[in-house]
């Protein structure tokens, strides 16, 4: 019968593993993080149609939110996903209302370029390299109605007044139950782009994704999902807020509406007055 193992023999080789487990974390981080702004063939490379996740906050947080969706192309965003934090009643009323308002301007959005054909005698014609051709019509169809959105509730982090040395315990609970919003049901696909404009809950749910992507679940890296978008609020002019400071070095874009916070932590994106 062989001799055991030496206590010496055991500590090596575990320190080895554990060695060797860090050195592929981190390569593996490395691969994952952002390290510089996209470039302008990255940005051409985008998907024509998507899913998106939006989080949403209390307050302020979700005023701002929807004024940055105002224009959103139901054609191109094909399911919405909107992330709320327990007990907030009102960013979720405010979600429903979105996209009733939503379906309504797209219908009558179409029942004015139906009549605009119907007046002309046609589709029009357009004049391209000296020749007419027919102008198509968008093929694709507005994503609208209520099977082209949902409404998700996850626990919120921390509550007010709740004891610090608890928080932990329910910012654990948060991030568990962050993965149902992202990773839906089986016959749905993860999102391609996640959005959000700086709540508590959004440093949960981007940890979440950023697990997804490292350990690739349903090829959320190799496919390119749960990318991520981050709006620094407006009412932010020189500072950042506590979940920017966090999530600077993790989103894929981080996007600043003062021009006195651009470049900061060389990832920050001044895109002018957003909202």
């Amino acid at each position: 019968m062989a001799p055991p193992p030496s206590s010496l023999y055991t500590l090596s080789f575990a320190l080895a593993l554990l060695v060797t487990l860090f050195v592929a974390a981190s390569l593996r981080l490395l691969a994952i993080l952002p390290n510089a702004r996209p470039s302008k063939a990255q940005l051409r490379g985008r998907p024509t149609t998507a899913r998106v996740l939006v989080v949403l906050g209390s307050g302020g947080h979700t005023h701002e939110m929807f004024a940055l969706l105002r224009d959103l192309d139901s054609r191109k965003y094909t399911h919405r996903t909107y992330v709320v934090s327990s007990g907030d009643a009102f960013s979720a009323q405010r979600a429903g209302a979105f996209e009733k308002a939503l379906e309504e301007r797209t219908a009558r959005a179409q029942a004015g370029e139906e009549g605009s054909v119907a007046a002309e005698g046609g589709a029009p014609q357009i004049a391209r390299n000296g020749r007419k051709e027919t102008k198509r019509r968008e093929e694709r169809w507005h994503c609208v109605g209520p099977e082209c959105y949902t409404i998700a509730t996850i626990p919120r982090a921390r509550r007010i007044h709740q004891p610090l040395y608890t928080t932990p315990f329910s910012a654990l609970q948060t991030l568990l139950a962050a993965f149902h919003p992202l990773l839906g049901t089986s016959e749905s696909d993860l999102p391609t782009l996640i959005i959000t404009n700086g709540p508590a809950t959004a440093v949960i749910l981007i940890l979440a994704a950023f697990i997804l992507r490292f350990f690739n679940v349903r090829g959320a890296e190799s496919r390119g999902l749960c990318r991520t978008v981050y709006v620094e609020s407006f009412a932010r002019v020189r500072t950042l807020s506590l979940s920017g400071k966090l999530l600077v070095r993790v989103v894929d874009r981080f996007l600043v509406q003062w021009e006195g916070l651009e470049g900061y932590a060389g990832r920050a994106e001044y895109c002018g007055i957003l909202v």
